[in-house]
């Protein structure tokens, strides 16, 4: 049976406002910050987000403080996850030339966010981090200022605006292009990076707990609809290898595409 990380709603708190899913395991409280009152407080997505990372900090200083040319098998493990962001992603997207000075970058974004993701599949947990909007928008926003801030120093301020501009464009159609292009560098780019993530995260979370409470509710009615209850669950089950899936492409997703966005900023033409 897949637990849940839900909480039962009182019938009055209907229909379910924001403050409804507001459950902070501590509270500190408000503060006033530049003349907007703020709360202070402690959620379950932040402890999974240190615990991850925790965690993986204990990992990787596990597996490679001993490296040794004949590998362990942690250290294996890890050297193949590091060469799958490598080669598979940074190299093939950025290219051969600059791709290694990224490496870190790609490799930490795509083991956070798919332990993250991943979390929200296993007991007792189940909480997918990045099913909470801001998780998104804070990675989303680190690779959003490292490929402007490179591509204004290979191109400079003026040159990276007129990088936008694809070469032999009729100057007629050019200051449209321009306009599109402005968008998608500086809007469409980072909101469809983090709302792709969020939106994965959070659908495939309500799908879970839709199938799980969906057939307790039939197995508590009694009579035939408890025998198909059983079936209901075996789908759930299924629903959580798929679900891994999917939380595994959704990483390499973000990060192939951030990489596109570094390469894309380094290039010589658009």
């Amino acid at each position: 049976m897949i637990l849940t990380s839900a909480l039962p709603v009182p019938m009055a708190d209907f229909p379910p406002s924001p403050s409804t899913f507001w459950q902070p395991l501590v509270n500190f409280g408000t503060v006033e910050i530049l003349g907007m009152e703020m709360t202070l407080a402690i959620t379950r997505p932040m402890v999974v987000m240190a615990l991850s990372v925790g965690l993986l900090s204990w990992w990787l200083v596990a597996t490679t403080k001993r490296a040794a040319v004949v590998p362990s098998k942690g250290q294996w493990f890890t050297e193949k996850v590091y060469d799958f962001v490598r080669n598979d992603v940074a190299r093939d997207m950025i290219g051969s030339k600059e791709f290694m000075r990224f490496v870190p970058l790609l490799f930490a974004m795509f083991v956070l966010i798919l332990a993250n993701n991943w979390a929200g599949i296993i007991p007792p947990i189940q909480l997918p981090t990045f099913g909470r909007i801001g998780f998104p928008i804070a990675l989303t926003l680190v690779i959003y200022v490292v490929y402007h801030w490179i591509g204004v120093q290979k191109h400079g301020v003026v040159g990276y605006f007129k990088f936008m501009i694809p070469p032999g464009l009729p100057a007629w159609i050019a200051p449209a292009i321009f306009v599109l292009e402005l968008i998608t560098f500086f809007i469409t780019r980072p909101l469809t990076l983090a709302l792709r993530l969020f939106g994965n995260m959070f659908a495939g979370h309500m799908l879970l707990l839709v199938f799980t409470l969906g057939a307790w509710e039939l197995f508590t009615q009694g009579g035939f609809l408890t025998a198909v209850a059983i079936p209901a669950w075996i789908m759930s089950f299924a629903m959580v290898l798929f679900e891994a899936l999917v939380q595994f492409l959704q990483a390499y997703v973000f990060v192939l595409l951030a990489a596109s966005y570094i390469g894309g900023a380094l290039a010589d033409e658009h």
